[in-house]
């Protein structure tokens, strides 16, 4: 498994609750795949689908390379998150090991569908600490909205998908389309007027594509789409610069954010 040395991980954990944000923003790093650590003015550290571990490789059919590329930025252990959000129970989003492995202690909630808080139950998470979620409610915690929005499942293994928008303070909103397949019911969360759009693009086991996505983009009209879920895997990658290429052409008033492994980006109002 990639890695970095424990101290490289303890230091960026830190950064991160260190990080002054101003008002109006968010700030967020991603730590590959789906799994993004979102911090608000008022603090507020909000992790979203991480994969830290390469559970994976264990549930791989023959033949399938599901081996982690991307280093483990941060070891379950020193997540130090207020609360932490999946958008479905795929292993590389409601990933058991990771979410067994948290210092829930320091985790206020922990968010998502039914089928996802079945596997936080698992992992000793009390059910005082969950709330389940379906498409169309709005939950707050703290200074944070976090809207659950239609996502099309993309296999039988669970029909219970949701996206998000988040609303972080009095920064912007932020449309997380987590795994779906094509439907025009997506095109739904552009009522919640998202700033930023953060998709899948890798178009595998029936995701998005990155011209889906990008169609996408087209109808949610946000100022800027962040890719992601490209990233994680050798057999379900994606060269982000198709995506690049495919908003010029789709939706030439949406501008490309591409963020990088670790690295802070803030995005405006």
């Amino acid at each position: 498994m990639p890695s970095v040395c424990h101290n490289e991980r303890m230091n960026l954990m830190r950064e991160i609750r260190a990080t002054p944000v101003e008002r109006g923003t968010v700030a967020l790093w991603w730590m590959g795949q789906n799994g993004f650590l979102f911090k608000t003015a008022e603090g507020t550290v909000v992790a979203t689908d991480l994969y830290l571990t390469d559970s994976c490789v264990g549930i791989a059919p023959d033949g399938i390379n599901l081996e982690r590329q991307v280093p483990v930025l941060i070891p379950p252990e020193e997540i130090d998150a207020d609360v932490y959000v999946c958008t479905h129970s795929h292993m590389d989003h409601a990933d058991p090991e990771t979410i067994g492995r948290l210092r829930r202690k320091d985790t206020m909630m922990f968010v998502g569908p039914h089928r996802t808080c079945e596997i936080y139950r698992l992992c000793g998470v009390e059910d005082g600490r969950m709330a389940a979620v379906f498409a169309g409610e709005e939950i707050e915690i703290r200074d944070v909205a976090m809207r659950a929005t239609f996502a099309m499942p993309t296999d039988d293994t669970d029909l219970n998908h949701v996206g998000y928008v988040f609303t972080f303070g009095d920064g912007p909103r932020v449309y997380m389309t987590g795994d779906t397949a094509a439907c025009e019911l997506l095109g739904s969360a552009a009522r919640h007027r998202p700033q930023y759009m953060i998709t899948c693009i890798n178009g595998g086991f029936k995701n998005l594509s990155h011209d889906q996505a990008a169609l996408l983009a087209a109808d949610i009209r946000p100022k800027a789409a962040i890719p992601c879920h490209y990233d994680m895997f050798p057999d379900n990658s994606c060269d982000p610069r198709q995506f690049r290429a495919a908003l010029k052409l789709r939706a030439p008033e949406v501008r490309y954010c591409a963020p990088v492994h670790g690295q802070k980006v803030v995005l405006e109002t």
